[in-house]
């Protein structure tokens, strides 16, 4: 396995990586690991694709000729917040 060194962290980030390894009940090295797992989790699900991907994603059966209707000749009525 591998191994990271990393110098010149602030006390205040070792402190608050301390606090939190003890809040989950393991060591400081498992909680910086498990930080790191998830970091590389989340980059690799964020690089999948972008905005247009991801919707492209829920409507797979309709395509670029969806037709949306218009929503013309209704009142526009500005929210009221008194009631």
């Amino acid at each position: 396995m591998a191994q990271l060194l990393v110098r010149n962290l602030e006390n205040s980030v070792k402190e608050r990586l301390q606090r939190r390894a003890r809040r989950h009940g393991r060591s400081m090295e498992e909680e910086v690991r498990d930080i790191l797992r998830a970091a590389v989790k989340e980059e690799k699900k964020s690089s999948a694709g972008g905005l247009g991907t991801e919707l492209a994603a829920l409507f797979p059966k309709e395509g670029p000729d969806l037709q949306i209707e218009e929503l013309r000749g209704f009142e526009i009525k500005p929210p009221n917040f008194d009631e």
